[in-house]
């Protein structure tokens, strides 16, 4: 197995350590195995006090002796923070005592914005973040995300390449959890995935509610990733899936609250068409989604009708990672008409709109370019230019205002 004590640079870091000197309580959540506990402890604990709820006496410390717990000048970082509820409401009176920028560091892999009177202790006296998997540049050592400031700027300027191959299919189904993104043994890498569900559906699932049927949890869990990439339909789910309305229903908040699922919204400003504005769904990783699809290989993942999704979603944890060091953060979208034109993503950021279409293939066709020619049309003065992202080696100029990126150096493996 590789060897998880490895530190690579992560792009969120600078902005956590910008929040720190602001925010008196910095919230660090995201999917377990993310890699939040080396972030906060190796990369920004510098002058810090670490202690995790993970530590049963200190888990027991926090629910009975919350006030002593705290009672320390140096700032804390507290590990699995969503253990105590009872520890988040002596931080706010901490806070409201002396509100003191970088006091609190909290880490969890739940969505303590989600978590209804969690969030309420911690209003107005924290900031969110959300460490999504790793990169495909972090996992080679770059500590980038992809370069999606193209919103701010114009195509003409990247470099034309060549630039070296990129095995897109290699990247999605190694996925971006560090344990199984650095593993180069691929049944080791299905191994682990296989135990990171087991984990999950056995301890952390269960910390935030009871399932009575984890069978059914798990086959919900297949059916999601069958469906990456597809509109949201909640009553075809359920069906599918042999669930009640209301059990998919909670299960489905349950993954969102725990991070691994991602609902993309549409953008839904509308001008002259008829718009979609159900949500699309995705996994949090691309590894994860071809894990609990049954494609353990690149030839397999390549040969599948999902493929294009998939290549998708490993865009999209790219493009949420990026999001977030961004302050304020951009809006990830996608645009959909009535009529069944479609654009698969769409920043919004800075007053101004990039539409991206995400193709596998190694050619630039225009054929593929005909959803974002309707989304520039439809939003000349916000859509300056257009993106399609495919996997070929150079950049080049498709049309007036779309251009083709290699994947390569959109996901920051050239240098532009």
């Amino acid at each position: 197995m590789n060897d998880n004590h490895l530190v690579l640079g992560r792009c969120l870091a600078p902005n956590l350590r910008s929040a720190l000197e602001r925010t008196p309580v910095v919230v660090l959540t995201g999917a377990r195995q993310t890699g939040k506990t080396t972030l906060a402890r190796d990369v920004v604990g510098e002058g810090r006090t670490y202690i995790t709820l993970d530590n049963l006496d200190t888990a027991e410390r926090a629910e009975r002796e919350p006030d002593a717990l705290l009672d320390t000048e140096r700032p804390l970082t507290i590990d699995e923070v969503q253990r105590s509820p009872s520890l988040l409401h002596a931080i706010k009176r901490c806070v409201d005592r002396r509100r003191q920028p970088g006091r609190f560091l909290l880490t969890g892999s739940a969505n303590l914005a989600l978590m209804g009177k969690v969030s309420e202790s911690l209003a107005g006296r924290a900031v969110y973040k959300t460490l999504m998997p790793m990169t495909v540049a972090e996992t080679a050592g770059r500590g980038l995300c992809g370069i999606w400031d193209l919103i701010r700027t114009d195509p003409s300027a990247l470099p034309r390449g060549p630039f070296p191959p990129f095995e897109w299919a290699d990247a999605a189904v190694a996925g971006g959890f560090p344990p199984s993104a650095l593993e180069p043994n691929a049944d080791a890498r299905v191994e682990w995935f296989d135990g990171y569900v087991r984990t999950y559906l056995e301890r952390d699932l269960q910390t935030l509610s009871t399932i009575e049927h984890l069978a059914d949890f798990r086959r919900l869990l297949r059916f999601l990733a069958l469906r990456t990439g597809k509109l949201m339909n909640q009553s075809e789910l359920a069906r599918d899936a042999g669930l009640a309305q209301p059990t998919a229903h909670r299960y489905l908040a349950l993954l969102e609250t725990s991070h691994l699922l991602v609902r993309l919204p549409a953008y839904a400003v509308n001008r002259t068409k008829r718009l979609i504005k159900a949500p699309r769904l995705f996994l949090c990783d691309s590894g994860l989604a071809c894990f609990l699809a049954g494609l353990h290989s690149p030839a397999r993942l390549k040969a599948a009708d999902l493929s294009g999704f998939i290549v998708e979603n490993l865009v999209l944890a790219d493009l949420l990672a990026w999001r977030e060091t961004k302050t304020p953060r951009p809006e990830v979208l996608y645009w959909r008409t009535a009529s069944g034109q479609e654009v698969d993503f769409v920043v919004e950021g800075d007053g101004h709109l990039m539409p991206i279409e995400v193709k596998a293939s190694s050619r630039a066709r225009l054929e593929d370019t005909n959803g974002l020619l309707a989304f520039i049309d439809e939003y000349p003065e916000t859509a300056p230019h257009a993106i399609l992202l495919y996997g070929g080696r150079t950049v080049e100029r498709l049309s007036g205002r779309i251009w083709a990126v290699p994947l390569s150096l959109a996901l920051g493996m050239a240098t532009p």
